[in-house]
Parts: C-alpha cells; sequence; structure tokens
C-alpha cells in the first residue's frame, strides 16, 4: 500500500536446515534466505516508491517481524538468516544474480552442504523454479568425493572441538547423533550432485557411490531414528536439557512410549550403544585428518 508491488518478477522464500529438510520439532527455528529478481526495474511504483534492493530488504524484515512478534501466546517461530550469502555482513534479500553468482564462485564448503537441502517454501513460483535451476547447477559442479569427505572431518572435529557433549542424553550433538549423521548425509548428496534432503536419501547417494555400505547406512538410520524420537519429545516436554529424573511419570511415559522401550534405563543403553555404533561408520568413512587419507 505505500510502497507499490514488489518491482520485477518479485521474491521467493528458501528454507534451508530442518525446515527445508521438513524435519521441525516443536521449539524448532526457521533457517531462511530470501531471493529476488528485480528483473531489470529500479524501483517500485507506489505512492513512496523505493530503489528494489531496499524494497526487498524492508519487505525481508517486514516478513520477520511478522513471524517473530512476541504475542500474548508466545512467537510463532525464531527466525535465523545467518545462511544467506556473506552471512551477518550481507544484505538481508539477495538478487537471484548475486544468489547465483555467490553460490558458484565464492561459497564455503558448508553452504554447499548446507544448499543440498534447500527448498523453496513461499513466494514467486517463477523465481523459485530459477532458485532451483541455480541449486542443480551449482551441486552437479561439485567437488570431488574425496575434497568433501576431508572437508567434513574437519568440520566434524572443529564441532567436536566447538561443542564438547557430556550430557548422556543429549540427541542432537556428539558423535553418532543427529547432527553427526546429518552432515554425513549432506556429503552423500552433495558428491552425488543432487538436493538429497532428507537423511535416509542422502546415506542412500552415499551407498550408490560406492563409500558407504547398506549395513553401515542401516546403523546410521537406527542411530538417526533414535535420537530424532528422544529430540522430539525432549523439546516438547522441556526447554531444558533432557532429564528423565524432572520431566515426572507422565514425560518418561510419553518418552517410552514414543521410543518403544520398556524402561528408562534400556532406552538410555539403546541411545548409548546405537550412536556408539553410528559414530564409529563415521569415523571409518572419512579420511584420517593426519594424512588425508581414506581409513
Amino acid at each position: 500500500a505505500k510502497h507499490g508491488i514488489p518491482p520485477g518478477r518479485g521474491a521467493m522464500v528458501l528454507g534451508m536446515g530442518s525446515l527445508g529438510a521438513g524435519r521441525l520439532h516443536a521449539s524448532s527455528d526457521l533457517d531462511l534466505i530470501v531471493v529476488y529478481d528485480a528483473d531489470g526495474v529500479e524501483t517500485s511504483d507506489g505512492r513512496r516508491p523505493l530503489a528494489a534492493r531496499a524494497y526487498y530488504a524492508r519487505l525481508t524484515q517486514a516478513m520477520v517481524t511478522a513471524v517473530t512478534a512476541l504475542m500474548s501466546e508466545g512467537r510463532l517461530y525464531e527466525i535465523d538468516m545467518r545462511l544467506r550469502p556473506s552471512g551477518t555482513q550481507g544484505p538481508v534479500a539477495t538478487s537471484l544474480a548475486s544468489f547465483r553468482e555467490y553460490q558458484l564462485n565464492a561459497a564455503w564448503m558448508w553452504e554447499h552442504l548446507a544448499l543440498t537441502r534447500a527448498r523453496a517454501v513461499a513466494g514467486n513460483a517463477d523465481v523459485a523454479a530459477d532458485v532451483d535451476a541455480v541449486q542443480l547447477e551449482v551441486l552437479a559442479r561439485g567437488p570431488s568425493a574425496a575434497k568433501v569427505l576431508h572437508e567434513v572431518a574437519e568440520m566434524r572435529e572443529r564441532i567436536a572441538a566447538a561443542k564438547p557433549v557430556s550430557d548422556p542424553w543429549e540427541a542432537k550433538l556428539g558423535p553418532g547423533r543427529l547432527q553427526d549423521i546429518e552432515l554425513l548425509a549432506q556429503a552423500g548428496a552433495l558428491i552425488a550432485g543432487v538436493p538429497e534432503r532428507s537423511v535416509a536419501a542422502g546415506l542412500l547417494a552415499a551407498v550408490s557411490g560406492g563409500w558407504l555400505s547398506a549395513p553401515d547406512q542401516d546403523t546410521l538410520l537406527a542411530s538417526y531414528d533414535l535420537c530424532w524420537k528422544i529430540q522430539m519429545v525432549s523439546k516438547l516436554l522441556t526447554e531444558k536439557p533432557l532429564n528423565p529424573d524432572t520431566i515426572g511419570e507422565g514425560g518418561c511415559a510419553l518418552l517410552l512410549r514414543e521410543t518403544g522401550y520398556d524402561s528408562i534405563a534400556a532406552l538410555q543403553g539403546a541411545l548409548e550403544t546405537q550412536s556408539r555404533a553410528a559414530a564409529a561408520v563415521i569415523a571409518a568413512v572419512l579420511p584420517r585428518q593426519k594424512d588425508g587419507e581414506n581409513a
């Protein structure tokens, strides 16, 4: 009403991370990138015209404010836009041309791993189709399997050093748990050059690529499935780290019902056993950092 209709072809919202993969739990935030195509139009045509770049920046800020505003029932979602090109140093909305240039020539390996899970979630369908085409173009030009696995091994070590885990009930972080397995699945998709958004599909791509065995895939999926169920229940029950001693009898009953175990001790034992087995699989397929050769 103030600045006119979106100049050019409009904008789309690219869902990244858990949103792109369709794996949200009760307290997930949304990782988003807004991509627009002004298509040569320099300003909007409203009563207070804006330059195209400023228009889409304000539109993005308005969207973020609307979704994250604190109301009587809380916030709808938290939004994280740090996955956009150049992170917090870049504009909040990215032109289609800039998005393509950045992804093809300037993005880091971890950004291409993240791109395997990206999915259009809102906005102009034609712009979304062009973003999909950029995604496919970038992934098709991906680096070699050896380079991807070497970088993933380095990322894994950095994550472990930055976020050491001592909580036995931590489902997201730690060897053989959610984030660890997701990273390997993204590597499978990037090496295959396709946007396989689910963990199962990414690991299947790794099996098809010949660097992960089918039994090892089953081991990883078993740990991922159990960790995901624990994570979902945990986020429903408490904002604090999961502790069976503090969630009450009903909370423990819900946890056991959703995971299919008869006792908390049995569930904890399964979590430790399955994540340890998954961690061993991941360590075996990634190169040793001292020499960069496959284990």
